[in-house]
């Protein structure tokens, strides 16, 4: 079995990253969040991706008793080593697609790593 493979068939479907994104950034841990956040998604490919997540050990499930009840998803720590992977990616867009993704068109390459500790934060200016 090839690694790339295995790692693509785990993060390449669709939506996939872009959960994984919001849950480490923005620390958004409700179905509803991710809804109204991850640009495209539907509810039932939403559930069907957070339970794939799951089943990859990538995210943890758990419910909180109340009135309502509701689920509540976290990275596990397999999860949070997507990090490293989506700063890659981000650093990939930055130097090769600037005009693109920075107002000011220029890319982001010093010849060192682009985002230092390689923190998804540093890849984003808020």
């Amino acid at each position: 079995v090839c690694p790339i493979d295995r790692s693509l068939k785990i993060m390449g479907q669709r939506y996939a990253l872009h959960i994984m994104r919001n849950m480490i950034l923005l620390k958004q841990n409700r179905f509803n969040q991710f809804l109204n956040s991850v640009e495209g998604i539907n509810s039932k490919t939403l559930a069907i991706r957070l339970q794939q997540l799951e089943e990859y050990g990538l995210v943890e499930r758990k419910v909180i008793p109340g009135k309502p009840a509701h689920t509540e998803y976290s990275p596990t720590g397999k999860g949070m080593a997507v990090q490293r992977i989506l700063a890659e990616i981000a650093s990939f867009s930055a130097k090769y697609e600037p005009e693109i993704i920075f107002v000011d068109r220029k890319p982001r390459n010093s010849g060192k790593p682009l985002f230092g500790t390689r923190n998804l934060s540093e890849v984003y200016d808020y």
